[in-house]
């Protein structure tokens, strides 16, 4: 054999061993990574022998060319597999300590109504200024994610959970408590929610929507747990240690997070922070805008169903807490079930009609008058507010002409801060209603209400702009 055989043989030998490793690893060459592509290709074995055929004639240049096709063509996403899945499990624990401590946050405006002697809304602006950094900053941190930024923000954003929530357990005033609770948290949340959900939509195409409602079920066991510690530990530890036990459960998840977090696409180092030109589609624009009139009443019942129970309905501090869990603890099942059927029919005809149950709950809300019947509101709105925040992020990658995605962290991240101005905005305009009318929770029932339907409206007019009047689609 010729010394140019044998390096070829030996090209031919180092190619397939190559091949091997790929395998093993779930690193495939592939030509992009748009989502319409990869289910195409991953439901045609003809195109991937096609795909594969011209690299089997080439072996000497794969062995050369080796390093840019592992580091910067994944191949397409999994949807499935150990590793996608460990990504789910760490996403879950993220949103576990971001927005389920949020999500709690009715069982602190109860205390502090209580404790501090201040006004319902003015108490609201701690929760709402932590909602709105939790989505606010999602721009950012989603561009951050697609330049391949994800574990420094990610770990930054660790860092500054720590220091709020155990700056919390020292603070009495209340600008300690809005520095402490509301910023520092809200800066947390916001460094690690958007990147992390990010992050599981490049590991899933076809069942993403079961994928994310999985993660954010992170958010009804965070909002179980931490009230319960709450309850458990407040009468008896006082209100600092209470905060430092939940800041110990913090920490140690935020250890297995990091160590377990893994990025799949390579960097996208060029790019704005704001694709402008998504706006200039209408279905993303009609989502971005359906999301913030539904956002703007959706954390009301979630701060002030305590309230409501304590102040109208004369139950006791526990009771209270025991209404805001029945209302998180709803999402259990209606954070999955329905994300499982989405991926059947449609994540956004899943979505439409639970937004407008939201609505018809804010008005069926004025006839509440016993505690019985509160209950009930708090069980049936807490289920259709949980396919909302589970199902609304898997909608957005579903929203472009062309998806992509390595465009899905700044596309979530851009909607992310459309909404949260209106989850700031929306729980203290509720309060100032109440307040303003003497206690009485009408008017702001009626404007939550009223935002659901303007937001289910916007939701139609989306599903329109995608497929038209073509109601068996899915979208």
């Amino acid at each position: 054999m010729t010394p140019i055989g044998a390096a070829e043989q030996r090209a031919q030998n180092l190619g397939k061993q190559n091949d091997a490793e790929d395998r093993q690893r779930g690193l495939r060459a592939w030509t992009s990574t748009l989502d319409d592509e990869i289910e195409q290709m991953a439901e045609d074995p003809e195109l991937q022998q096609q795909e594969k055929a011209p690299q089997a004639a080439l072996p000497l240049a794969k062995v050369f060319s080796r390093k840019s096709t592992a580091s910067f063509d994944p191949g397409p996403a999994p949807d499935g597999g150990l590793t996608a899945w460990i990504q789910v499990f760490c996403t879950h624990l993220t949103i576990f300590t971001t927005f389920g401590f949020f999500t709690s946050f009715g069982v602190y405006q109860t205390y502090y109504e209580n404790t501090l002697g201040i006004a319902p809304s003015t108490i609201s602006w701690i929760g709402s200024i932590q909602v709105f950094f939790l989505f606010g900053i999602g721009a950012f941190t989603g561009r951050a994610t697609d330049a391949g930024l994800f574990r420094p923000v990610y770990v930054a954003g660790t860092v500054f959970q720590l220091v709020g929530i155990f700056t919390m357990a020292e603070s009495t005033k209340l600008w300690q408590l809005f520095l402490s609770q509301g910023v520092c948290l809200g800066i947390a949340n916001g460094l690690q929610f958007c990147p992390s959900m990010a992050l599981v939509s490049t590991y899933f195409v076809r069942r993403r929507a079961f994928a994310l409602g999985f993660t954010a079920l992170g958010s009804c066991t965070g909002g179980v747990v931490f009230p319960i510690v709450v309850q458990q530990c407040l009468p008896t530890l006082g209100f600092p240690w209470t905060i430092r036990i939940i800041g110990f459960i913090m920490l140690v998840l935020n250890v297995i997070t990091i160590s377990l977090f893994r990025t799949r696409l390579p960097p996208r180092r060029t790019g704005p922070i704001v694709d402008w030109d998504s706006f200039k589609e209408a279905p993303y624009s009609l989502y971005c805008a359906g999301m913030f009139f539904a956002f703007w009443g959706l954390y009301f019942a979630f701060f002030y169903v305590g309230s409501y129970g304590r102040n109208v309905l004369g139950v006791s501090y526990q009771q209270s807490i025991n209404l805001l869990l029945v209302q998180i603890c709803m999402g259990f099942v209606f954070r999955l079930l329905p994300t499982y059927y989405a991926d059947k029919i449609g994540s956004l005809n899943t979505l439409i009609p639970f937004v407008f149950i939201c609505g018809i709950m804010m008005y069926g809300w004025i006839g509440v008058h016993s505690v019985g019947s509160l209950y009930a509101f708090a069980v049936i709105y807490g289920s259709a507010s949980a396919v909302i925040q589970a199902l609304w992020p898997a909608v957005i990658g579903s929203l472009s002409r062309t998806p992509d995605l390595k465009k899905t962290g700044v596309r979530m991240g851009m909607a992310f801060t459309i909404v949260s101005f209106s989850s700031f905005t929306g729980p203290p305009l509720a309060g100032a209603l109440i307040q303003q009318h003497g206690g009485i929770y009408t008017y702001a029932n009626v404007w939550a209400g009223t935002s659901f339907f303007m937001g289910g409206s916007l939701l139609v007019a989306t599903r329109f702009a995608l497929v038209g009047w073509d109601w068996r689609a899915r979208v």
